[in-house]
């Protein structure tokens, strides 16, 4: 009787053990006190050499990049701010960038464009993975500002929104909302 409990205990700590870790791994708490800030600038393109002024005119300069869409973020499951820009380089590829952005950090996080438009509240936390989405990558970091390139074949005017994605739980950090300029 004795042995029969000893095993019947070491079984139970076996699989409460196992099921601390699986769920350490799949929910990851020690990132909502850990940040990463991540500071870029914004892409710098290089330059064609200007072609000659005709006599008498002044030379041409570069255009500088442009402002296309932006909103601002609002929070969902975490709370979220900061700005989200569409920018146009003057090589005409588009960047994504994420000016001071402060969220929580957590598993999986990735920044999505999409055509869903931003609700505010829990009604607005599963809506993104419903129509057109396209990942552009890992978020870099929770806090800070960074850029994320559009591929050439995405065009970003099919995409009205911005949100900071949690892939293991299909559930918005926080979003925004894109209004041309």
């Amino acid at each position: 009787m004795k042995k029969r409990r000893t095993t019947l205990i070491a079984a139970v700590l076996v699989a409460a053990t196992a099921a601390l870790g699986a769920g350490l791994y799949w929910f990851q708490p020690w990132k909502l006190w850990q940040d990463d800030t991540v500071r870029e600038a914004l892409p710098a393109v290089a330059a064609a050499a200007p072609s000659p002024a005709p006599r008498g005119s002044a030379p041409s300069s570069p255009a500088g990049p442009r402002t296309v869409a932006e909103g601002a973020l609002i929070s969902h499951e975490h709370a979220t701010t900061g700005t989200a820009r569409i920018i146009r380089l003057p090589d005409g590829t588009h960047t994504l960038r994420l000016e001071g952005l402060e969220t929580s950090n957590g598993p999986d996080l990735r920044v999505w464009i999409t055509d869903a438009p931003v609700k505010e509240g829990v009604a607005g936390w599963r809506v993104f993975d419903d129509g057109k989405h396209f990942s552009l990558g890992k978020l870099k970091g929770n806090k800070g500002d960074q850029n994320y390139e559009i591929p050439a074949g995405v065009n970003p005017a099919e995409y009205t929104s911005v949100t900071i994605w949690c892939d293991r739980f299909d559930v918005s950090f926080g979003a925004a909302p894109l209004a041309a300029v």
